[in-house]
């Protein structure tokens, strides 16, 4: 490998930038009784945690602002566009299912009204397992599980999947010590 190769290899490997997006934890905790409750600090202090650990994809990091477009008389050249509110994905979780039934119980919990609502934290990591980007989203719910796809011909990992409808994502900015305080937790329990 000649040196101008190299040092370009070298230089990639060592890049802050863009976050790879393989090493991620999420973690759930009862919501608050306020519909427009933001994560407390007691849900990353321990108490009444549920970590939901393993995920091996998770999508819908998603919104989208609907627009309203008004026609105004005497101006052909354009459409008026108003904001009016935010429209929210359904966050995606799958993994690989293990003997612990929480995603199933949490789901199967709303049928029988017995379940609550939970607040989530989605916490990106950097290459050496730091947290960089934190999301959050409140008042999740789950309103689809899907279990494993069982073929007897094939030797792959049965995944398990839960979608969870919720009332806001947002962006938790300078959370690294709240994420660290996340990965704490997710630590000691795991």
């Amino acid at each position: 490998m000649d040196v101008d190769r190299r040092r370009r290899v070298l230089s990639i490997a060592n890049r802050k930038n863009p976050l790879l997006g393989y090493n991620f934890q999420i973690s759930l905790t009862e919501s608050q009784s306020s519909p427009a409750g933001t994560l407390t600090t007691i849900a990353l202090t321990g108490a009444g945690l549920t970590v939901a650990a393993g995920f091996q994809e998770c999508s819908g990091l998603e919104g989208t602002l609907e627009v309203h477009e008004q026609a105004v008389g005497g101006r052909n050249d354009a459409v008026l566009r108003f904001p009016t509110r935010m429209k929210w994905t359904n966050i995606q979780l799958k993994r690989g299912i293990v003997a612990s039934d929480v995603l199933w119980t949490w789901f199967e919990g709303f049928a029988q009204g017995k379940a609550s609502r939970r607040d989530g934290v989605i916490v990106l990591q950097n290459e050496e397992h730091q947290p960089q980007i934190v999301w959050g989203f409140r008042r999740g719910l789950p309103v689809k599980y899907s279990g494993p796809a069982l073929n007897a011909q094939q030797s792959a990992v049965a995944i398990e999947s839960i979608e969870i409808a919720h009332e806001g994502l947002y962006h938790i900015r300078g959370a690294s010590g709240i994420a660290a305080a996340a990965r704490a937790i997710f630590d000691a329990l795991t």
